[in-house]
């Protein structure tokens, strides 16, 4: 059994794009600007957000925060996003969400200019995945993706079940598994799947994304799979400091020995998301999506 180890490469991936940050400026190009839109005072979306603007530091991007009460209006918020739309010096930004139910969440992504929407929500950018176009791709489905590659984990003709069907993580990991050159066989599991242990316990990869804590176990997984637990799910500990801890959707002591290859939770998936941020904004600043 492999662990793969998402910090790690999460890290590596900084590094490359740092170093390509100062090739851009050695050549008298501006550093990729990055700018982050928060409502309210949720405690897990400001300090992600505080994560995105330290990540943006280490790789020498240019960093705006723009904060909101919870009680700023949906007009208000789309001024916003047309100003945003229109800074020239801006590649990339993003609305944090959740966002307070008086506002429109799918409203304030459409209203997002694809060429700048580095978090991938934008149909526009979706659309583009699902025919094969580049595009930016969303955070979790990204993380993933790389992962598989730098640890050189074979998907041709692969047996793949995902388990979940969001559309932030299921649905568009489902599209980019099956594509020409990664070329999966996959099936998409949910709550009102049939038997799906035992669909599970065929798949040559699997991957748990719908957060329920040690939703799969032994039992549910083939020997020798790949297994991939995007689950972060937050449980009571009186061992933190915090006074919680992440669980994942996989049972790891009892699953992990059955498998060639595992994401732990946390270290797994989690750290991608967050690089994968980055990878989109330098993409938009070199332009390498839309011209």
């Amino acid at each position: 059994m492999q662990l793969i180890d998402g910090k790690k490469v999460a890290g590596d991936i900084k590094l490359e794009i740092k170093a390509e940050v100062e090739k851009i400026k050695a050549n008298g190009g501006k550093a990729p600007h990055l700018a982050a839109v928060l409502i309210g005072h949720d405690g897990g979306s400001e300090t992600y957000v505080a994560y995105k603007i330290k990540d943006c530091e280490a790789v020498g991007f240019k960093s705006s925060l723009i904060l909101y009460e919870d009680d700023v209006s949906e007009d208000q918020l789309l001024a916003k996003i047309h100003e945003l739309n229109n800074d020239d010096d801006l590649d990339g930004f993003i609305v944090q969400l959740p966002l307070p139910e008086h506002i429109a969440e799918q409203k304030i992504i459409e209203a997002i200019n694809p060429k700048k929407d580095v978090d991938g929500f934008h149909a526009a950018n979706v659309g583009r995945m699902v025919i094969g176009l580049p595009t930016f791709v969303s955070a979790t489905p990204f993380g993933i993706m790389e992962l598989m590659k730098r640890y050189r984990i074979e998907t041709k003709g692969k047996n793949c079940v995902v388990v979940g069907r969001s559309q932030i993580v299921g649905r568009p990991l489902s599209i980019l598994l099956s594509q020409k050159g990664i070329d999966a066989t996959v099936t998409v599991a949910h709550s009102r799947t049939k038997d799906i242990k035992e669909l599970c316990a065929h798949a040559d990869i699997l991957v748990a994304a719908l957060g329920s804590p040690e939703f799969v176990t032994k039992d549910m997984v083939k020997e020798g799979a790949v297994v991939i637990d995007v689950g972060t799910t937050r449980v009571p500990s009186d061992e933190t400091k915090s006074g919680f801890r992440l669980k994942g959707d996989v049972l790891f002591d009892e699953v992990a020995p059955k498998c060639s290859f595992i994401t732990p939770v946390p270290g797994g998936v989690g750290p991608m998301t967050r690089v994968s941020l980055l990878h989109n904004t330098l993409l938009a600043a070199k332009k390498e999506i839309y011209s």
